[in-house]
């Protein structure tokens, strides 16, 4: 689920440039482009996936609640989050039946993809762009008799039994559902507010049925990189939407991730209220903050320090936790005033074993600490990036590899632009390369370039400065470098008291 509808200077070098990647591959670029091309057509000649007619753009509205709900904190953040918009109530859905014709007609899981790819439209060539903003809008809310009876049926009980108080009126429609506003009383008699997703009833089939179809992308992807094996792109893809609809294993996830960071000085990631979630329902806390737009009003000092904490939350994640959330979108997280930053949304959360972690590391090293070009490749090839005695030069193969690393290739502070961002993301599209026809993507890189990608975009969109190769540093494990800012240092103290 979208959750932003839902909650709402690369450096020079000193010496003979020495480039190699981050992480290598360019899955989002390539599920962007298989979108356009399955997007384009239906079985009668129109375009199948224009979602333009049936979608209504939200207004922003702040949800007035009166002083009744002011008694206690959970009531008081109960009336402070804002809905995201008016709904559409001439669209809504009635019945489960209605659901599953219009999801019929949207191609859910083909959705999905344009929804991973839509914060890279900068870089993107103008025929995608087209594809991608037919992908993007809303489905229809559904109506309040049926968002209570999917949850009474979800949940078993009636929702006077459930909840001290529910919103019928839901803060956003997203892709595969929409999220209500509610309090909750604990055994102790403790009020909680809380945030109640609710599945659209058959989401799940109808992304099902476009998987069962997804094999397609792999042929799109073949034609287009000669030395790309899809198979186990395609595979990872479907797996990992099929996730996005397991909302029980969302909530897994998200407690995960929340006992991780439990007690971190500026990452906060609400807690699951497990008693009301199920495999359709997922009920969280309910957190109330700044959104995106809200915060890019703020200063830049404050702006630095919001990419510093999304940067550092994104590598702890993957290098010291082993698993990552893959949806860098600017409505997955809240900015509140004392510094911290709530993350939202693990619907799509990679896990990476031991081996995959000591690969990546192993990467980073070769090209970045080392600077040992024979290395990198020896690596890359093991990985399965690049074909084995490929006809190209190792400096090249570097060479071509190198952007993802500029950013944290010297000990200098330097400042992410939209246009470094944008160049990465053309760089992902450019088969000029020779190379690029014996590059392929094994299934652990297939969402970690993701990762990488909408990070890139969001931190030159912030325009944040800082010296990310210090910052770099006290991530990766090979290095673990001394704390080089403040934040840096509250985080060290905080792995202190935990350890």
């Amino acid at each position: 689920m979208n959750t932003s509808d839902i909650i709402n200077a690369v450096p020079g070098a000193s010496r003979r440039r020495r480039r190699w990647p981050f992480v290598v591959g360019g899955v989002a670029g390539v599920i962007a482009a298989g979108v356009a091309v399955l997007a384009r057509r239906d079985a009668h000649g129109r375009m199948g996936l224009s979602w333009a007619g049936r979608s209504a753009r939200l207004a922003r509205m702040g949800a007035k609640v009166g002083g009744t709900y002011a008694s206690t904190a959970a009531r008081k953040t109960f009336a402070s989050a804002e809905r995201r918009g008016e709904l559409d109530r001439e669209r809504e859905f009635r019945t489960a039946e209605q659901v599953a014709e219009e999801l019929g007609q949207m191609k859910g899981a083909l959705m999905k993809l344009g929804q991973m790819a839509s914060y890279l439209d900068d870089g993107l060539p103008e025929p995608l762009r087209i594809a991608l903003a037919q992908l993007q809008a809303d489905a229809p809310p559904m109506s309040t008799d049926l968002a209570r009876a999917t949850v009474e049926a979800e949940l078993g009980a009636p929702i006077a039994d459930l909840f001290v108080e529910f919103d019928d009126e839901p803060i956003a429609a997203a892709s595969i559902g929409q999220v209500h506003r509610a309090i909750v009383r604990d055994a102790d008699g403790t009020e909680r507010a809380v945030a109640v997703k609710v599945q659209y009833p058959g989401v799940g089939e109808a992304i099902a049925s476009d998987l069962r179809n997804a094999d397609m992308l792999g042929v799109l992807l073949k034609q287009s990189f000669g030395g790309l094996d899809p198979s186990e792109m395609v595979d990872e893809i479907k797996i990992r939407l099929a996730d996005e609809v397991d909302y029980e294993l969302e909530a897994t996830n998200q407690q995960l991730f929340a006992d991780y960071f439990r007690g971190h000085p500026f990452v906060r990631i609400p807690e699951v209220v497990h008693e009301y979630s199920t495999k359709r329902v997922l009920t969280t806390e309910l957190a109330d903050g700044h959104r995106w737009a809200e915060m890019m009003e703020w200063g830049q000092d404050a702006r630095d320090q919001v990419g510093e904490i999304i940067f550092r939350f994104v590598f702890r994640s993957l290098y010291r936790f082993g698993a990552f959330n893959g949806d860098p979108h600017p409505g997955n997280y809240l900015f509140h005033d004392d510094g911290t930053v709530t993350f939202l949304d693990f619907g799509l959360v990679k896990h990476f074993t031991g081996s995959e972690l000591s690969m990546f590391g192993s990467m980073v090293k070769a090209a970045v600490v080392d600077f040992d070009p024979v290395e990198f490749r020896r690596i890359v090839e093991e990985a399965g990036m690049l074909l084995p005695d490929a006809p190209a030069d190792t400096e090249a193969v570097g060479e071509y590899f190198s952007l993802f690393y500029d950013t944290v290739r010297e000990d200098r502070e330097m400042t992410w632009t939209r246009e470094y961002a944008n160049s990465v993301v053309r760089h992902t599209f450019d088969r000029s390369s020779p190379i690029s026809q014996y590059a392929t993507v094994p299934r652990a890189f297939v969402f970690i370039q993701r990762i990488n990608l909408g990070l890139y975009a969001l931190l030159g969109e912030l325009g944040a400065t800082g010296n990310y190769r210090r910052i770099a540093a006290e991530l990766w494990p090979f290095v673990d470098a001394t704390a080089s800012t403040e934040l840096g240092r509250a985080e060290a103290e905080w792995l202190e008291r935990i350890s």
